[in-house]
């Protein structure tokens, strides 16, 4: 089950907020077609946002083709963006987190850790200190 988090600071949309985080929990196999989508008042309640903003974002999901409402039932995840290795996402996954404690101890911040991969997936050159 997907448990959403929202970013305050964030200057994208909540409800694209919400679309994004189920996009990225198909794509690593947290979610899965035929899964149930959190019902619009748990969602809305535990996010303190209007049920309309996880209905906006749940409609979305389904004009992609990613889910289908079910009256009365709820919203249903009906396409899939995982890609063939799950496994290999899993071991990557576990690099990540080792890499992730690791730039915690040295003192690196979230918003650190955010620049430096951001800047690396667009190709930025980073200096490297003198020695």
């Amino acid at each position: 089950m997907i448990e959403f988090v929202l970013d305050g600071r964030s200057k994208v949309a909540t409800y694209m907020q919400l679309v994004v985080q189920v996009k990225q929990a198909l794509r690593v196999g947290l979610l899965r077609p035929g899964d149930q989508l959190p019902k619009v008042r748990e969602v809305a309640q535990a996010l303190a946002i209007n049920p309309n903003t996880v209905l906006k974002a749940y409609r979305e999901l389904v004009l992609e083709g990613l889910a289908e409402g079910r009256p009365g039932v709820g919203t249903f995840v009906t396409g899939s963006l995982a890609g063939p290795s799950l496994g290999s996402q899993a071991r990557l996954r576990d690099e990540l987190v080792a890499w992730l404690e690791r730039a915690e101890a040295a003192g690196m911040s979230p918003d650190d850790v955010n620049a430096l991969i951001e800047t690396t997936l667009r190709g930025t050159p980073v200096p490297h200190e003198q020695s």
